[in-house]
């Protein structure tokens, strides 16, 4: 019998259902391998009550809950996912190391300064500094972006076939789709589209649209 798994999600997601929450990097790795789902939605009142920590000590999403498995971080439910059924794991020893490689690279070393710059921006906008810092932010984000172009060069994902890696770090680079700083690299864009063009992709981005619209409406 094959034991439901269960996600959370944000009951109404602050990214008002552009896709750019966590959880929809769960939806999408889950939606390529074929794994049914269930979403249980949290609001941020209850993300911070006793119940939801017990799945997620920082009080955040998402969650992953299979059978006595409860898992959080992203990245790590991902990778339980891509390791149970096959599409998003290679299967050469060497070549899924690689792309674990880049899992990590994603959410280790590209997305740190992206966050930063989100939460500067949100946070700082105003203070004294923050022309000052800004600047500062997009530079170290530069250097990612250009390390990243380079390393892709004309291929259509970073290593081999689509993987883990390219999930991941797609979802990563869409937080910048607004900001202009995807310019000076016109592989990365091209490379976010051949990624949201993945029939699985367009799914995942639908269930989560939905939430968010079912809660507008309500």
């Amino acid at each position: 019998m094959t034991t439901t798994i269960t996600i959370t999600a944000f009951e109404s997601s602050p990214d008002r259902g552009r896709g750019l929450a966590r959880d929809m990097r769960v939806r999408w790795a889950l939606e390529e391998t074929g794994q049914p789902y269930d979403v249980r939605l949290v609001s941020f009142e209850a993300m911070k009550k006793p119940a939801h920590l017990a799945l997620q000590p920082f009080g955040q999403i998402p969650t992953y809950e299979e059978g006595d498995l409860a898992l959080f971080e992203s990245g790590a439910i991902v990778l339980r996912i891509a390791e149970r059924r096959p599409g998003l794991l290679p299967a050469d020893a060497d070549a899924r190391s690689r792309a674990i490689a880049w899992m990590f690279a994603a959410l280790s070393t590209v997305e740190p300064p992206i966050v930063e710059r989100e939460m500067a921006t949100y946070v700082e906008r105003g203070k004294d500094w923050f022309e000052a810092r800004r600047p500062i932010l997009e530079e170290r984000i530069r250097t990612r972006l250009d390390q990243l172009s380079r390393r892709l060069g004309d291929a259509p994902w970073l290593d081999g076939d689509f993987s883990a890696g390219d999930l991941l770090m797609v979802t990563v680079l869409r937080r910048l789709e607004s900001s202009g700083l995807l310019d000076a690299t016109p592989n990365l864009p091209a490379y976010i589209a051949r990624g949201v063009a993945r029939p699985a992709y367009k799914r995942a981005f639908a269930a989560q649209l939905a939430v968010f619209e079912a809660a507008r409406k309500a």
